[in-house]
């Protein structure tokens, strides 16, 4: 599956909102897309590292129109939690010398409106 598949829109509540603070973003996401589509998915669309992925299959509700009765389609959901911590790892490289890796992720989504 493409990227722009799998992550079909942010869900945008009350709840959602706080958790923003904590680095978790929440997606509507294609029913048939796994947790590692998902990290891949939201790693290329907004540039960030993702930590964790936790999913839900919400079931559809029976509605009703007038005499009419049906059912809303079911859908799934993802809570995404991004690294939010703007710290530059070191490491030793060749000949015992110390490297510091810059960091290349943002650390946060800006494309997501409260």
């Amino acid at each position: 599956m493409v990227a722009e598949d799998i992550i079909i829109a942010p869900i945008i509540t009350e709840e959602a909102s706080m958790r923003i603070a904590e680095g978790k973003y929440t997606f509507r996401v294609n029913k048939k897309a796994t947790k590692i589509d998902i990290k891949n998915a939201v790693e290329k669309l907004f540039e960030v590292k993702v930590l964790d992925v936790n999913t839900i299959s919400m079931r559809g509700k029976q509605r009703r129109v007038g005499v009419h009765q049906g059912k809303t389609s079911d859908w799934k959901k993802a809570i995404v939690t991004i690294d939010t911590e703007a710290s530059q790892k070191t490491y030793i490289g060749k000949g015992g010398k110390e490297a510091k890796a810059s960091k290349k992720y943002k650390d946060s989504i800006e494309g997501f409106s409260v």
